[in-house]
């Protein structure tokens, strides 16, 4: 069941169509620390290669680390695996938690009982004379 899986879906990982075009068609790079695999094409098409990732999981932009959003992106030719290591004060990368249960949910908002402050009547209403 998962061989058809893995040929079928592919919000759950690449198929066996993309992980075969990869290893045809390009080179792999490197990994990031959650086991994405990042692969740059043999060719350049108009003096730029192409570069991709295959996911280890669900397929979610947000899972890409900075570093190797940059990569992907042409902002840098460094790998980032030859980066020099973060300084004490970055924080790790969030990935999207919209939709999920700890999605930030605004005073206010119907997940959070809706009631908001009332207004506090520093609001004066324009009128046109």
């Amino acid at each position: 069941m998962a061989f058809l899986k893995s040929i079928f879906t592919w919000w759950e990982g690449a198929t066996i169509g993309t992980r075969l075009f990869s290893w045809r068609n390009g080179g792999k790079v490197g990994t990031d620390g959650l086991g994405n695999a990042y692969f740059e094409s043999k060719k350049a098409l108009a003096g730029r290669t192409r570069r991709w990732v295959i996911y280890s999981g669900a397929n979610d932009a947000s899972r890409v680390p900075p570093e190797w959003f940059g990569w992907l992106h042409h902002q840098t030719d460094v790998i980032p695996a030859d980066l020099p290591a973060p300084r004490a004060w970055v924080k790790d990368p969030v990935p999207n938690l919209t939709g999920t249960a700890a999605a930030f949910r605004p005073v206010g908002a119907l997940e959070r009982g809706g009631n908001r402050a009332a207004a506090t009547g520093d609001y004066e209403a324009w009128s046109p004379n």
